[in-house]
């Protein structure tokens, strides 16, 4: 198993890499089109779809990717679109986990599916457009959400329960904790201040993400990447939910060691558009 995950995240980096550094935003976006399609493909499997609907869930995707490529929107600002569609991952997912497992087969189908759809299709928008405006900061919004990934389960296995009495969400996830949800929220603050700090020192040419949330001051940079942290756990507990109601263990098996697409990226569907709509609102 672990041989698997490092060849694959070997052949993963060794494709995105190249993408992400190329002089223009193409081959980023277009690798991240079809990863987002074959996440569509996913979801409509995950939701008892047959292999045929599932496939034109992912053609769907990218179809509407490809008429909002086409018409100009990656090099647009969008802050109606980032703030509606945030508005509605705060609302949805907090009504997604207070109704749990059992709740998700209770959703009709088609508006399960047009949910999802459209939820693939803001993130690959989010992180399309950050690379428009540059690697510095998309890198310090894809990081944001590896650091807190990465801190929360190292702060839940060193402080899991010694806090708390209650696990986090153990009928969705129950290996995650409070303390771990703490610890992801203090990395990210910390990641934050190293990153707008390594921004001023070498006077970089593209703010990031931090440093726009720092021209509206520093309390907006507490609030934004703690606020974001949450945000992904929201996201992964979402995937989570649907997985168990699906009965299924992975999204697929796609990404050999590491699951499915969907089971990679769950936590950035939410902090994408997130991230461009505090950023929109902190540079006006």
């Amino acid at each position: 198993m672990l041989k698997q995950r490092v060849i694959t995240a070997i052949v993963l980096l060794a494709i995105l890499l190249p993408a992400l550094f190329w002089p223009t935003p193409i081959p980023f976006a277009a690798i991240a089109l079809v990863l987002i399609a074959a996440g569509a493909w996913e979801f409509g499997r995950l939701n008892g779809c047959s292999d045929a609907a599932s496939v034109s869930m992912g053609l769907l995707c990218v179809a509407l990717c490809v008429a909002a490529w086409g018409a100009g929107w990656l090099d647009k600002p969008l802050p109606l679109l980032w703030t509606a569609g945030g508005a509605a991952w705060v609302l949805a997912g907090g009504l997604l986990l207070r109704a749990g497992v059992r709740g998700w087969p209770g959703i009709p189908r088609l508006a399960r599916l047009a949910g999802g759809l459209g939820a693939l299709w803001l993130a690959w928008l989010a992180v399309a457009q950050a690379r428009v405006q540059g690697i510095n900061f998309l890198l310090s919004i894809l990081v944001l959400v590896w650091v807190a990934d990465i801190a929360a389960y190292f702060a839940g296995r060193t402080f899991g329960l010694k806090f708390t009495k209650n696990k986090l969400a153990p009928s969705i996830s129950p290996g995650k904790s409070w303390e771990g949800v703490w610890g992801g929220m203090l990395g990210v603050l910390v990641l934050a201040i190293g990153w707008i700090a390594a921004d001023a020192h070498w006077q970089a040419a593209v703010p990031s993400f931090y440093s726009r949330l720092a021209q509206a001051g520093w309390w907006l940079v507490v609030l934004g990447v703690v606020f974001l942290a949450a945000m992904s756990v929201v996201g992964d507990l979402v995937e989570s939910l649907m997985k168990r109601s699906a009965g299924a263990k992975d999204s697929s098996g796609l990404l050999p060691g590491h699951g499915g697409v969907l089971d990679r990226v769950d936590a950035l569907l939410p902090t994408l558009p997130l991230a461009m709509m505090l950023s929109a609102q902190a540079v006006r």
